[in-house]
């Protein structure tokens, strides 16, 4: 049995001035491994609390899903005093989390170079839409920009149909994965060299690197995808079926796996049939097999085909929705869902951290900041600020605290 040692980042400070997806979802997954996270939130609250419908307590339930593990201050960063208050928080912190467009930082006085001499030890991160360099540096962009200009969503949707974008935030998702392993990689390094540096990620780059299959396919010879519905452009069959009530996914296209899908459609001769005897062959003659294929997925329930596949050790899976998803007792017993506690909403239900460690487990350590500005007074405090000076603070507004309010002078 594995001892447990407490969590991975026990005692790393993380700053984090994101907003929206990316930025928050890498500074929870880092929270989840046992960072001590403040979130610095601009007068109001960041524009991802407003990211609904759906709300619970007027705050948009995506917020609370990615938000995890944090306290939140609200800063004006206008305000000399406010910025003061960050470069302090930088001056205590081993990694400092931005979105901005690429030169707001500088411009407001919390730039990489700003904060790495104040604190030589501080790994850097910002995430941006298109990077730090190139002609689009300074474009803004939003997740549903960065599908559609880096290729995915040519790929995506049926081949009779319009391109579309992923179902959900893929280029956020995968930027905010990627910031976390960079993130982690200069830690890592800083444990050798005794100094920090930036750890930049682009949603662009990364949503790229997310599609390194189809974009190597095409690098090499030259021919774009296209639009396949749920079917993979270099293996076949492989893709959804229609059944009586639902769809099954089916993935029996290697030499092995492909006459035993035969044999259990009751088909066994088409195992060796001349149009489908390679992968190569049902690739290219996609639409015959499926002309094959449908009307013997047709005949039967999905739930009879996984069990009758499964039986014919074929990969397959029933096309599930959410509330199928949640169902499943594989996602609990797995310990992909997790609950935090609120003390003014209650349980919150999540999605846990895919990192499993076992001496050193990856967990929820705090619910969501419901308001914002919910933990100032207390982080001013811990930052050394005495009363007087909080107070001060609170009423010229270059800090606002949720519960706690001072009439301006």
């Amino acid at each position: 049995m594995v001892k447990q040692l407490g969590s991975a980042l026990e005692g790393v400070r993380v700053l984090d001035l994101s907003q929206g997806a990316a930025g928050p979802t890498c500074a929870m997954l880092l929270g989840d491994l046992g960072a001590e996270v403040v979130k610095v939130e601009p007068p109001g609250g960041e524009w991802g609390r407003g990211l609904g419908p759906p709300f619970v307590g007027g705050v948009a339930a995506a917020f609370l899903g990615m938000n995890r593990n944090k306290r939140s201050l609200v800063v004006d960063l206008k305000q000399e005093a406010g910025r003061d208050v960050v470069l302090r928080l930088a001056d205590r912190s081993d990694v400092c989390l931005e979105s901005f467009r690429p030169g707001v930082a500088d411009r407001l006085g919390i730039g990489y170079q700003a904060l790495a001499e104040r604190n030589p030890r501080l790994v850097y991160s910002a995430v941006s839409a298109f990077g730090q360099a190139g002609p689009w540096r300074d474009l803004p962009g939003v997740d549903g920009v960065v599908q559609a200009v880096s290729g995915i969503m040519s790929v995506t949707g049926s081949a009779d149909g319009p391109p579309v974008k992923v179902g959900v935030p893929a280029a956020d998702m995968t930027g905010a994965f990627f910031a976390v392993q960079a993130i982690l990689a200069a830690l890592l390094a800083r444990e050798r060299t005794g100094v920090g540096q930036r750890a930049d990620v682009s949603l662009l780059r990364s949503l790229l690197a997310f599609q390194v299959v189809p974009l190597s396919m095409f690098m090499a010879s030259g021919e774009p995808p296209g639009r396949q519905g749920s079917a993979a452009p270099y293996a076949a069959p492989n893709e959804a079926y229609p059944t009586a009530d639902g769809h099954v996914m089916v993935a029996a296209y290697t030499p092995e796996r492909w006459p035993c899908l035969c044999e259990a459609l009751g088909r066994p001769a088409l195992a060796d049939d001349p149009r489908f005897d390679t992968n190569e062959k049902r690739v290219t003659g996609r639409a015959a097999l499926r002309a094959e294929l449908e009307p013997l997925f047709a005949a039967r329930t999905t739930a009879a085909w996984v069990e009758t596949l499964r039986a014919a050790d074929v990969l397959c899976a029933p096309l599930l929705d959410y509330p199928g998803v949640l169902a499943e007792e594989q996602v609990a017993e797995a310990g992909a869902l997790c609950t935090t506690i609120h003390p003014e909403l209650g349980p919150l239900p999540g999605i846990a951290s895919p990192l499993e460690l076992s001496a050193t487990p990856a967990r929820p350590q705090r619910p969501p900041p419901h308001r914002p500005g919910e933990h100032s007074a207390e982080l001013l405090a811990e930052l050394g600020y005495a009363s007087d000076e909080i107070d001060a603070l609170l009423a010229a507004g270059a800090v606002q605290d949720a519960g706690r309010t001072v009439a301006a002078a």
